[in-house]
């Protein structure tokens, strides 16, 4: 495979290897400065670590890249990995063509863009247009084009074909091409939609060709001309553009052969080549560098020293994912859809991009301060190549290469966790989402809430009072979890009651049903949950969910998930995942002990591998990391349930709720529930020496007497040990768990029952093992495989970083 880069001045120079890393970053600085000054044709190349990069994290790139092109799924390619100010890896892989003759990659390559001309070009030309009040984001195309508003598209906005929501049909066929671009046009106007606007996401190409023609009618440019005076040319993006001269011919890739002809400067989109090689959805070429350019001013916010694109507010608008039956897509860009497997993994959750048929794929990340420009032409010379897998799998690389902040950029975005329109520190829950964008998912339905006392707003108005005051929603009835809908009841069964408050009625799903019934969903169209989770397998509000999820699939009722945080972070994993066929209602699905989702996450994990057919939505949270726990999310703090009443309770409860089904008092009845455990047959110091020599991190064992006024041993003596959390950045909860469960087994064997201890537990070589007395360290062993297989289920699941 043949490797070509850039030369790497600050690496090769002679006494480089002498220099501080200090040094080094700041002479890339001024090296920024400088070229920024001379307004360069190409953003800087500088070392991957002036920019807070890894080099060699890397250098993991050129073994994907050869094992890919070993595969015969592409000839070659080009990466480019940037952040604000300059590109930290710019490197060619491989051939640029393989036939008529080999030639080489070479990092100026110019490439067919195919599908990525929809946000760069499309999509950017429409929302400068909006910026200047020529278009509006809510006009109907018919204002622009009477001739289009026929056969049911008389309603469709702008924003809707720039999100793939305008009902129209993908492609339209080829045969209405052949006639000429005046007659090809005609037949576009006259096309029937395929589903009702605003109701379907469709991917469709048609819907771009007639925003290119938007473009046209507005300025009386085509998009080509106009994105060329608008965009390119300020940007400085020289090698960008429609229908490439010849004299460019010696550096563009082809891709395959029309006519028997290899396509090179030629479009290889077919509808867009009998347009003369212009269209709103393919047609643009363009180079590593140029998109750069173009990634970067995005990344800025706009604008940069070289000059301005669009506003921060333009720029916020457009990257702003609007949600649309589980995808989700900015203005003309992909931000997380059945189209995102280029998308790096590990992204950020604003991170937008796009990728194109020929090979192309672009990210961009506000989060990490990081594009990642992916761009071969896999098409040649078969026309057989496959490369999404690999552009995500190089994405993921280039965040995970991440050092820090980027040195160049002191106030980098990569420190913050704010989405668009949030307030720095700020962060908004689903129902937030949904208040702010004026209940638009719920607008004109008939809905069935589920929630308690947990579902309310940042400002703790109640999600039943704000769906019952909203115009445009009818809240039909309400529907209640264990607990009830106060979150006060600590009761075997609940019973339907009237809400004092609304009058509506409230369906008990924790009394003779713990799913509603067909009865009473009779009028209603839309199941909303909307439940404080607390990261544990064995809390019973996802089991809620995940019946009622069942319930709305054989009803044939949309289902929308107004998400929340994971309180005690989405980062760590832990415990024995259910075996499977012990799905209960305390188990609801086979997951770890510590599942590490979101309800909106785990919604999508049970439609997904339970096969539900089933409308789902999920309104996500803004300004979450998977590291936050609850006290960094600024929202205030509501008791899930009656006895897990403050975070550090929440952080144990994986480990010491895993008990409770044995002879052993964990604190209910106590002031201090699941902080301390206990019964009349321990001894205190017995136990809390045995556990503090057990080397558990993060958390220390003090000897403790309480008697609990209820529950298990009510009024009766019990010895223990209170669990002080010293270190919650390394406190293993299920770890602690367990070891407690060992330890008991080893120093009280005929007096700890654990006939029900697997109830919770849920895995039966694990129960077999501890019964069996062996020794903690040992379990790690039998939990580990299906532990790292669920990893990677759940990955494919994740709407935050």
């Amino acid at each position: 495979m043949t490797i070509r880069q850039f030369p790497r001045p600050l690496k090769t120079h002679p006494f480089s290897s002498r220099l501080p890393a200090s040094w080094l970053r700041g002479l890339a600085i001024v090296l920024v400065a400088i070229c920024a000054r001379h307004a360069p044709a190409q953003l800087p190349l500088v070392e991957p670590a002036a920019l807070g990069l890894d080099g060699n994290h890397l250098q993991r790139i050129d073994a994907l890249v050869a094992e890919e092109i070993a595969a015969e799924n592409l000839p070659g390619c080009v990466v480019a990995i940037g952040r604000r100010g300059a590109i930290g890896w710019l490197r060619a892989y491989g051939h640029r063509q393989l036939e008529p003759t080999a030639e080489p990659m070479n990092t100026d390559t110019i490439f067919d863009m195919a599908s990525i001309t929809k946000p760069v070009a499309t999509a950017t030309s429409i929302m400068l247009l909006v910026e200047r009040g020529q278009v509006r984001l809510r006009d109907p195309v018919s204002r622009f084009i009477p001739e289009f508003g026929q056969n049911g598209k008389e309603k469709i906005t702008i924003e809707q074909l720039l999100t793939h929501q305008g009902g129209l049909v993908p492609d339209n066929s080829l045969k209405d091409y052949q006639h000429g671009s005046e007659e090809s046009w005609k037949r576009i106007w006259a096309l029937q939609t395929v589903a009702d606007p605003g109701t379907k996401f469709i991917y469709t190409d048609v819907g771009f060709l007639v925003l290119a023609q938007v473009v046209q009618r507005v300025t009386g440019q085509s998009v080509a001309q106009f994105a060329e005076t608008s965009i390119f040319e300020p940007l400085g993006m020289r090698d960008t553009g429609y229908t490439p001269e010849d004299t460019l011919r010696p550096r563009i890739a082809p891709t395959e052969q029309r006519d028997g002809q290899w396509l090179l400067g030629e479009v290889h989109d077919p509808r867009a080549a009998l347009l003369d090689g212009v269209a709103g959805h393919a047609g643009l070429f363009s180079t590593a560098n140029d998109l750069a350019l173009y990634a970067e001013t995005l990344l800025a916010g706009g604008a940069t020293d070289r000059g301005r694109l669009m506003s921060q507010a333009t720029f916020a608008e457009m990257i702003r994912p609007r949600e649309i039956a589980g995808h989700y897509r900015g203005l003309g860009w992909d931000s997380n859809s059945k189209y995102s497997s280029n998308r790096g993994e590990i992204s950020g959750p604003r991170a937008f991009g796009h990728g194109g048929f020929t090979g192309t794929a672009m990210w961009i990340d506000p989060d990490l301060d990081l594009f990642v420009i992916f761009l071969s032409s896999r098409l040649h010379p078969d026309g057989k190549g496959s490369v999404n897998q690999l552009a995500g799998r190089i994405g993921a690389v280039a965040a995970g290469s991440i050092l820090g902040p980027n040195p160049l950029h002191n106030d980098s975005t990569a420190s913050r966790t704010s989405a668009p329109h949030v307030p720095a520190g700020e962060l908004l829950t689903g129902i937030d989402v949904l208040v702010r964008d004026e209940f638009r998912v719920l607008a004109g339905r008939r809905v069935g809430l589920i929630t308690n006392q947990t579902g309310a707003d940042r400002n703790g108005n109640l999600t039943v009072d704000l769906l019952h005051a909203a115009q445009a929603v009818e809240l039909v009835a309400i529907f209640s979890p264990e607990h009830g809908l106060r979150g006060k009841l600590d009761v075997s069964h609940i019973d339907d009651i009237r809400d004092e408050q609304t009058g509506l009625p409230v369906y008990s799903l924790y009394g003779e049903s713990r799913r509603p019934s067909a009865e009473q969903l009779a009028g209603i169209d839309t199941l909303v949950f909307d439940i404080q989770d607390i990261g544990t397998r064995f809390y019973t509000y996802i089991a809620t969910m995940k019946l009622a999820m069942e319930t709305a699939a054989e009803q044939g009722v949309r289902f929308v998930v107004l998400d929340r945080p994971n309180p005690i972070g989405g980062v760590a994993v832990a415990g024995p995942v259910l075996d499977a066929g012990k799905e209960k209602f305390v188990a609801a699905h086979t997951l770890p002990v510590r599942h590490g989702m979101t309800v909106g996450e785990l919604a999508r994990m049970f439609c997904d591998e339970l096969d539900l057919q089933l409308d789902l939505s999920v309104i996500a949270v803004e300004g979450w990391r998977r590291s936050d726990y609850w006290d960094a999310t600024g929202l205030t703090w509501i008791n899930p349930s009656p006895n897990i009443r403050n975070l550090t309770q929440a952080v144990i409860y994986p480990g010491v709720g895993l008990l409770e089904t044995t002879n052993l008092s964990v604190g209910r009845g106590t002031d201090t529930p699941f902080q301390v455990l206990g019964a009349p047959w321990i001894d205190r110091h017995e136990l809390a020496e045995e556990l503090n020599a057990a080397g558990l991190v993060g958390v220390r064992f003090v000897p403790i007497r309480f008697t609990p006024e209820s529950s298990k041993f009510k009024e009766e003596v019990c010895d223990g040990v209170n669990l002080v959390v010293v270190d919650r950045n390394v406190l293993k909860p299920v770890q602690i768990g367990l070891t407690i469960a060992c330890t008991l087994r080893r120093l009280y064997p005929d007096d700890w029952e654990t006939t029900r201890f697997n109830r919770l537990l849920g895995n039966d070589a694990l129960y077999n093992a501890i019964t069996a007395g062996c020794d903690a360290s040992e379990l790690e062993a039998l939990i580990a495989p299906r532990l790292e297989s669920f990893l990677t289920r759940r990955a494919k699941y994740f709407l935050y970083p």
